[in-house]
């Protein structure tokens, strides 16, 4: 891993890490995780190691959560990553149709990154938007009431 980003996760992570007791370090794994994210492009066995490392734990530990909250990537992603709710209330209103559309637009045969790497789209069971169905979170940004009109315009505005 390229020094300087260590470096700038040590100096991210130190004001974390003054909100937790020193015998309790091991429960800012999320945070140091987010930011291993954020700073790496998704939290691979290095970062989970590099966490680990400075939170006094096991490696095992920082896999253990990188591998069960769906927020953390432990493989590369698109540059946006647009994830289509198609539990009941969403399908209901239209997600499953969505969901096909922009696999269609994507050109992807499921879930999965495009070809150039733009985007990564996947399945969520629920987004917590039942009232205003159908939803996508795209770069943890929620959209709502969505059409593929809706859609084209919120994936041609990103950079």
């Amino acid at each position: 891993m390229p020094r300087e980003k260590v470096e700038q996760f040590d100096r991210e992570l130190a004001p974390i890490l003054k909100r937790y007791p020193p015998d309790r370090m091991a429960s800012a794994m999320i945070p140091a995780l987010r930011l291993g994210q954020a700073l790496f492009g998704h939290i691979s066995p290095a970062v989970q190691e590099l966490a680990a490392a400075r939170l006094g734990t096991s490696p095992s530990r920082a896999e253990e959560v990188a591998t069960f909250y769906v927020m953390l990537e432990t493989h590369p992603t698109g540059k946006h990553l647009v994830e289509v709710c198609t539990n009941v209330s969403c399908s209901l209103m239209g997600g499953d149709q969505l969901w096909t559309y922009l696999k269609r637009k994507l050109a992807l045969q499921g879930a999965g990154t495009t070809a150039d790497g733009r985007y990564t789209l996947r399945e969520v069971e629920c987004l917590g938007s039942c009232g205003t169905a159908p939803a996508m979170l795209v770069d943890e940004e929620m959209h709502e009431q969505l059409t593929p009109q809706k859609v084209d315009a919120i994936l041609g505005g990103l950079k």
